[in-house]
């Protein structure tokens, strides 16, 4: 049963929408900060030899930073100013967030309202410029010594001057990107993070189809598997605005009010619980686990080879490790699981729910306040959490499949589809509640000067 917000905003026209002077600044000032973060996606780092570093990054197709150069627009590959993207951002707000659920002194500031949200920032905002300070010299170093002896560095002039202007342009690079996407969400229309990700990934996929109708073209991919792959990338985006949608409503009465008439009224409303509370982190965690040792061994290259027994192991790995291969594939669907049971647990605390219902008077029919319902809660919970982990579970691996078994580019990976799916939903929500409220405002205005022209 659609809700009234739902069925207010089908009745909307482009009458309506041209009317939102307000919502269509909001607009034109979103498209601006993101054509900005285009543009800077092409200003390379000082000191860095394009040509080469071309060269280079092309050894290494199919690591984790593949799966960053696709966040990152395409800004890793080119070693921008943005080469980090807004990752370091999002890797702190997790972290933070699951301090903040296992450190009582975190949770408390949570609970101070604005001011506690604020220091909580702070905090995201420190972890942000040290995670990419690390990443920046690690990044400066590996770039130095990356394809010495082979075809040759991407370093024009290596050295400690190198170094430090390489953390300096990759601090002030995310955390300008960090100020855009707030910008974006308190001038423009919301989410500015997650649409600055959704960009990134969207000015990659024009890419991948090129890719993947030029292997059509030469015969490299079959024509039928090419319709086949873009049939299923729609079936699959339906499913996931069908999931996403999805949820478990929980009937929750408060006690008998009396109302204006004298009447006794029973007041009734429902929580909703998301089939897929924990989102896009399950994906993004396992990849990023599992591709890391494939990573270290394409930078490694054939030094390891034949030199040790650790690293004919660390080679034997990497090869199991593969897209495509069944302990990839096994490792894989384990870690979205696993997170998303974990990250669910975090983001959504069934005693403190329980506890905030019985203060109100709420409760759920048939179960005690307190205890009980908390039980309840968890118990319906890790019930839908079965079903959310299983169809991201399903949507991760199928492009995995494909990928590996057909040379489907990797941007058009499972975690890919469901960012830019959920960033999509979220923003067109975002451009309805707009819509209504401009739409309230002139119901309000109209009143106001119909009471005005009675007196």
């Amino acid at each position: 049963m659609a809700s009234a917000a739902e069925q207010m905003a089908s009745n909307f026209s482009f009458g309506n929408f041209a009317k939102a002077a307000d919502l269509k600044k909001r607009l034109w000032f979103t498209l601006g900060a993101l054509i900005i973060f285009r543009l800077l996606s092409f200003v390379p780092l000082p000191g860095i030899d394009p040509r080469a570093l071309n060269t280079l990054f092309d050894t290494t197709r199919g690591g984790v930073l593949d799966f960053f150069n696709m966040f990152s627009g395409g800004s890793l590959e080119r070693m921008s100013l943005i080469a980090l993207g807004v990752m370091p951002y999002i890797t702190a707000s997790i972290v933070v967030q699951l301090a903040t659920a296992m450190s009582p002194t975190l949770a408390q500031l949570k609970k101070e309202g604005e001011s506690g949200r604020k220091k909580i920032n702070q905090y995201t905002r420190y972890g942000t410029v040290f995670l990419c300070a690390i990443q920046g010299y690690f990044i400066a170093v590996g770039l130095e010594g990356w394809g010495q002896g082979a075809s040759g560095s991407a370093v024009i002039d290596p050295g400690m001057m190198f170094r430090i202007t390489t953390v300096i342009s990759l601090v002030g690079g995310t955390m300008f990107l960090m100020w855009l996407g707030e910008q974006i969400t308190s001038r423009g229309i919301g989410n500015g993070v997650s649409l600055i990700i959704m960009a990134g990934i969207v000015a990659q996929l024009p890419t991948a189809l090129a890719q993947a109708f030029e292997g059509g073209r030469t015969g490299t991919l079959s024509p039928l598997i090419i319709m086949g792959v873009l049939g299923l990338a729609a079936v699959l985006i339906l499913f996931i605005c069908f999931m996403e949608r999805a949820q478990r409503r929980v009937l929750i009465q408060y006690p008998k009010r009396q109302t204006a008439r004298g009447q006794m009224q029973a007041e009734r409303s429902h929580l909703p619980l998301k089939i897929n509370t924990a989102g896009v982190i399950p994906p993004i965690f396992a990849s990023s686990l599992l591709l890391m040792p494939l990573t270290i061994a394409q930078f490694a290259g054939n030094r390891t080879e034949g030199e040790s027994a650790w690293g004919d192991a660390l080679i034997t790995v990497t090869t199991a490790l593969q897209h495509g291969a069944p302990l990839y594939m096994a490792l894989y669907a384990a870690g979205i699981i696993f997170f998303c049971f974990y990250y669910t647990a975090v983001v959504f605390n069934p005693e403190e729910t329980a506890e905030n219902l019985k203060r109100y008077g709420g409760f759920i029919p048939g179960i005690r306040p307190g205890k009980r319902t908390e039980e309840y809660l968890d118990y319906v919970l890790t019930r839908i959490t079965v079903v959310g982990a299983a169809y991201l579970t399903l949507i991760c691996l199928v492009p995995e499949f494909l990928i590996a078994r057909a040379g489907i580019p990797f941007y058009l990976g499972g975690t890919s589809l469901l960012i830019v799916v959920n960033v999509t939903m979220d923003t067109v929500t975002q451009i309805q509640s707009h819509l209504i409220a401009h739409q309230y405002g002139d119901l309000i205005k109209k009143a106001k000067l119909k009471g005005g022209g009675r007196r």
